[in-house]
């Protein structure tokens, strides 16, 4: 250390260096740029990902030197060596393609010689009322109810353990779905038996809430800005999630706590089992009660049009699949087996 006499002395103190900030990484540029567009952040997980997997495949070389050649190899590979599905090999071509375009800035036009795997068509599984009904037998509490959120509203899993209060009309029998698949809004149908034990359920969310924000908690996760465009909102009622998770959870950008919604699996797992119990041989899931739910308003006469939107299909020809499975036999043909 240099005394303060050496100093006047002529003795030049000699500076810290500079510091020189250092680029993110290539991840964190990928996560950044996927959070200013609003992806979801299960888009955000399969992405990154499918570009590790890319940048593994080559052997750790950064995307930078690299282009269509080797997008159109792995592609090739997760086709023929691992034999993937044409929806998850459409899957990780959108994110090589997120990744040169959004965040290197490098524009890949046409992608030549790949294997592309072939694209299967499959009926969705549907049950019939009485499985429904079976079903839901075996279910109890919050289960049950979410349940039957999913068969009689026609909602997706993740739009049901995401629906907050404000989204919830139990006068008019509706509800609205926020952020749906293709970041679409849309109203549905809230179904009369859900009506009573919807708000019991909502009373005792309620002093749950209530006694957390006497605890000087009831924080709850908002979507995208609004937590800075509405300080206040994340302890309002409102804002609330209709089927809370049970413990905090610490938000990964602030390391603040709040309350998350049910994690989907618990109704997954209560879906497996009460098939299970049912005695159904049917590959049943959380979402064939969607599935259910289309095929039998079609049974019931309603038009296809009415189906889609409470769906929230884009192209009435996705809503059309159900036409398939209608309870008519083979297409609505009457067997000549059956004139005998």
């Amino acid at each position: 250390m240099i005394s303060l006499a050496g100093a006047r002395a002529g003795v030049t103190l000699a500076e810290p260096p500079p510091t020189v900030a250092r680029p993110p990484r290539l991840l964190d540029q990928v996560r950044d740029t996927i959070g200013t567009l609003h992806y979801s952040r299960r888009t955000e997980e399969a992405y990154l990902g499918w570009i590790r997997r890319y940048i593994l495949f080559h052997g750790k070389r950064h995307p930078e030197t690299m282009g269509a050649d080797e997008i159109g190899r792995f592609l090739t590979h997760l086709a023929i060596g691992r034999r993937l599905s044409a929806s998850s090999q459409n899957q990780a071509l959108s994110a090589v393609l997120f990744l040169y375009r959004e965040v290197l800035r490098k524009d890949i036009t046409w992608v030549e010689n790949v294997v592309r795997a072939k694209p299967t068509r499959r009926l969705p599984v549907v049950l019939t009322r009485e499985e429904v009904g079976a079903i839901l037998a075996q279910l109890r509490g919050t289960s049950r109810l979410m349940a039957t959120l999913l068969y009689g509203s026609g909602l997706r899993l993740l739009e049901c353990v995401r629906l907050r209060v404000k989204d919830l009309d139990l006068a008019r029998g509706e509800l609205v779905v926020r952020e749906g698949k293709g970041s679409k809004d849309r109203i549905t149908m809230l179904p009369a038996t859900v009506r009573v034990p919807l708000a019991a359920h909502l009373e005792r969310v309620k002093r749950q809430y209530e006694q957390a924000r006497r605890a000087g908690d009831g924080r709850v996760l908002l979507p995208h800005a609004l937590a800075r465009k509405y300080p206040n909102a994340e302890r309002e009622w409102a804002w609330q999630f209709v089927f809370p998770a049970s413990r905090l959870t610490r938000e990964r950008e602030t390391g603040r706590l709040f309350r998350h919604h049910l994690h989907e699996s618990v109704l997954q797992r209560a879906v497996k089992e009460a098939v299970r119990r049912a005695g159904i041989a049917k590959p049943a899931t959380c979402h064939t009660l969607r599935h259910s739910f289309a095929t039998h308003l079609l049974e019931a006469g309603y038009d296809i049009r009415t189906v889609q939107e409470l769906l929230g299909h884009r192209d009435v020809s996705t809503t059309m699949i159900y036409t398939h499975v209608l309870n008519r036999g083979g297409k609505g043909v009457l067997s000549p087996a059956d004139r005998l």
